[in-house]
């Protein structure tokens, strides 16, 4: 329901599925009969300090609620095993992720700065720190040893930081920090050798700065004196009462003795992460006075996201560019939901002369698209280039292929009733083989192009790989910039001139950072050599390292079991299931037991790139299934549209063939296979313990779909329901009828719950707006009632996503003591 991404972590917080990334959960062991006290502390493997997990939700065999026994203590066997987990866990979660980069020119060469984040599990939060190097490279050779990162020696922690936006120059650096209550927002001004300023923004002007990647918009001006961004419009007044309940009229503070704050109206919101946030507005501060100014002139029914400036043209008005997204009815859940309507939009930036309580008239530069966001314009300011979720809107699928459009700006800032909007890149159907198969890139960096100008540099997945394209606007040219030959998964980071700054990972290889300079052979034809950047800046622990140099993996082709049934040509195509193993031959000859891995969405995909989480299961002893069924990104339009209206089945089916073609090849013991899925994942893994109930020895289950009727009501994307069961969105309503409750019950999970007999471990997270917690524990309860070995952890605090720290770390590792104990390993 939603796209997939995997850096370095494993998450679910797509649509309905794992977000694989860096970031895609409380420890408890359910034995029979031994029952867990309400807290316990978790090992650590560094430092003396701990933190207490929370309650689990315990049940036996015998369908016994355990919180009515006598609490009792861990066996020593048990409590080893969490130990030798919990240390090898913890150095996987210590490693570090690539927020962003940016590289910046000056007299002495280029600079790199990488913000990086690391787990900080006692405070269940994430630790952000900086990274700079100067980048030496000689220009007079292609030689792969010609460029040499010379980092700083240590990273500087950016204590309370939110965001960091090195201006166009490089000369200045814009630090935001949001707060965490009523206190002001700060904005920082930071030159080279010091601090230069420093802003504090009521709340009465305006709440924290949006910075989720959706709304999420700053951008310096081209003479970097202003900077535009979005943040929470202030909250609205409350009627006040006094201590005997009496209305106070007028306005009055929040902190006045004897009297209470009322709820005010509701408001709606965007669903799943936006909960308690308010309406993402336009705002330009300057950044000598600190004046912050509210752009008028923007519909509340429009949700403002990815401002940029337009070219600063002499004597032409300048224009702030951007993202809106309609909420005028209803607002459907947003994240990673592609199928929200949007488009671009241009108001006129205010000037001195203008009249400050004045609304600026609004342009809508894309009437006649359902679909655009990411707005970038061209470096000599010419046109302005946008992607488009069109297919995702016009169908209804929370998630499909992009296409790319360009518009021309004028040269005297002088927009026009109407735009032409010209396709770049269009969607792909039925890709051939070993063709582009369609852009899946959700955004562009802030400055995407080569010298020339024209030439756009991106980062797309292709099938179960994600890699760099480069794009030539004049020839329509479309190439591959990462290596052809690579089945790792490459993405760009920042630009140095004409070269690439990029990382590179697989499955069983930590990140590393590539350095690609495009050269022309003697034919005149480009080509980019890569090099990799020696010293590391992921560093793991020995055993990681030791773990992960005897792993091995590969990506399998499974043929498609019912060809005759599917509609369309790219639906025939065989899907991929990533496949990682160990490297060493067993004596015995037999298989490790083997982790079925299942993506969400169902519309996103698990690409070929580093996990921690998984990464960690491997290196103790799991061979891994990661399966990319049909209805996955990165294989083309026909294949993704192939699964609405048939999920349940085709995928189930999907998935059952990529395990027996395992089988078959010898890579599975069919008797010590397990399967793992969030969301959407977790709805085909709750499916299939019910259709397949002698396939899997144990199975877990993060914030799974079990009952899409009981769903439909109380989720953030009702339309999801409709459009996945039927195939299409005529369907969909606020009041389903009987006959649609119906036909969401029979392609649930909870449809086949009285063949289920695999032990399930479920993972739920209590603010779950996508996948509400009721779900799960109704398909629990279910499974409660006929007896079946069943463990709950509940996470108080965490959403869909469940990819706090303490909640990803303690997921995985019981994920991991949960597999041993019925693998027997």
């Amino acid at each position: 329901m939603a796209r997939i991404y995997m850096h370095s972590a494993l998450t679910c917080s797509t649509n309905l599925g794992f977000h694989f990334r860096s970031s895609s959960s409380h420890l408890h062991l359910h034995l029979p009969r031994l029952i867990f006290p309400t807290s316990l502390t978790l090992p650590h493997a560094k430092t003396q300090s701990s933190w207490t997990g929370r309650r689990v939700v315990a049940m036996d065999s015998s369908g016994t609620d355990s919180s009515k026994e006598l609490h009792v203590g861990l066996d020593s066997a048990t409590e080893e095993e969490y130990a030798t987990q919990s240390k090898l866990l913890e150095e996987f979660m210590s490693i570090p992720t690539i927020d962003k980069a940016w590289i910046l020119s000056s007299v002495s060469g280029s600079q790199a700065m990488v913000v990086m984040s690391q787990a900080n599990l006692l405070a269940n939060k994430r630790r952000k720190f900086m990274l700079s190097a100067l980048i030496s490279k000689d220009e007079t050779t292609s030689n792969q040893s010609s460029v040499n990162f010379h980092w700083t020696p240590f990273p500087v922690e950016m204590t309370g930081a939110s965001a960091f936006v090195p201006s166009p120059s490089g000369l200045k650096l814009l630090v935001i920090r949001n707060p965490e209550n009523e206190s002001p927002t700060k904005f920082e001004i930071w030159s080279s050798s010091q601090l230069d300023k420093e802003f504090h923004i009521p709340q009465k002007v305006h709440g924290s700065v949006y910075l989720d990647g959706w709304f999420e918009g700053i951008s310096w001006n081209s003479d970097e004196t202003r900077v535009a961004y979005v943040a929470e419009e202030p909250s609205p007044p409350k009627p006040t009462f006094d201590h005997l309940g009496f209305y106070k009229k007028g306005t009055s503070s929040d902190k006045d003795i004897g009297s209470w704050k009322g709820q005010g109206d509701w408001e709606d919101e965007w669903g799943e992460a936006y909960a308690g946030k308010k309406q993402p507005a336009l705002f330009v501060i300057d950044v000598d006075s600190g004046e912050v100014e509210h752009i008028k002139g923007v519909p509340r029914s429009i949700s403002v996201g990815q401002v940029v400036w337009s070219p600063n043209s002499k004597g032409s008005a300048q224009y702030l560019v951007f993202a809106g997204w309609l909420g005028d009815k209803r607002k459907l859940g947003l994240k990673h939901c592609y199928n929200r309507p949007c488009a671009i939009y241009a108001v006129r930036c205010p000037e001195p002369k203008d009249d400050a309580n004045e609304a600026l008239p609004i342009h809508n530069l894309t009437k006649s698209i359902s679909s655009g966001f990411c707005p970038r314009f061209s470096k000599d300011g010419k046109f302005l280039l946008f992607l488009s979720a069109k297919a995702a809107v016009d169908s209804g699928a929370h998630c499909s292929t992009e296409s790319l459009h360009k518009i021309s700006w004028p040269s005297d800032g002088k927009l026009p009733e109407s735009t032409n909007i010209v396709d770049v890149i269009e969607v792909v159907n039925c890709p051939d083989d070993g063709c582009f198969p369609g852009l899946y890139v959700t955004g562009l960096l802030s400055d995407p192009w080569l010298s020339d100008g024209h030439t756009l540099i991106l980062s797309s997945y292709w099938r179960s790989c994600r890699v760099i394209l480069s794009l030539n606007l004049i020839s329509g040219e479309l190439s591959r910039v990462s290596p052809n030959d690579s089945d790792f998964s490459w993405s760009v980071l920042a630009l140095d001139g004409d070269n690439v700054v990029a990382v590179s990972s697989s499955p069983v290889s930590v990140p590393e950072i590539k350095y690609g300079k495009k050269v022309l052979d003697p034919s005149g034809k480009p080509s980019w050599h890569w090099s990799t950047i020696r010293k590391p800046i992921f560093k793991c622990s020995e055993k990681v390292t030791s773990g992960l140099s005897s792993l091995q993996f590969k990506i399998l082709k499974v043929p498609v079991s019912n060809v005759s049934e599917c509609l369309t040509e790219g639906a025939k195509r065989p899907f991929e299931a990533i496949y990682v193993s160990s490297s060493e031959t067993k004596e015995n000859g037999k298989c490790d037991p083997l982790v079925v891995v299942l993506h969400g969405g169902p519309h996103t995909v698990a690409p070929c790139s580093f996990s921690k989480q998984l990464a960690y299961l491997s290196s103790i002893g799991y061979s891994l299934l990661i399966v990319n069924y049909r209805g996955s990104l990165g294989f083309g339009e026909d294949a993704l549209q192939s699964v609405p209206g048939k999920i349940g089945s085709q995928d189930v089916n999907d998935v059952l063939s990529a395990v027996d073609h395992a089988v078959e090849m010898g890579l599975a013991d069919p008797s010590r296979i397990t399967v793992l899925g969030g969301s959407h994942g977790g709805f085909l893994t709750t499916h299939l313990i019910g259709q397949a109930p002698d396939k899997f020895v144990a199975a877990a289950a993060r914030n799974p779909v079990c009952n899409i009727a009981s769903m439909v009501g109380i989720t953030d994307i009702p339309d999801w329901c409709f459009f996945e069961a039927y195939g299409d969105q005529t369907h969909y309503t606020e009041a389903p009828s009987p006959e649609d409750m119906s036909l969401f019950h029979q392609i649930s999970p909870i449809s086949h719950i009285s063949k289920v007999k695999t032990p399930t471990l479920f993972l739920l997270g209590t603010v779950d707006l996508r996948v509400p917690i009721s779900n799960g524990f109704q398909y629990v309860r279910a499974l409660k009632e006929k007896g079946a070995d069943v463990k709950v952890l509940v996470f108080p605090n965490d959403n869909h996503s469940l990819d706090r720290p303490q909640t990803d770390y303690e997921s995985f590792l019981n994920i991991a003591v949960w597999f041993n104990k019925y693998c027997k390993l």
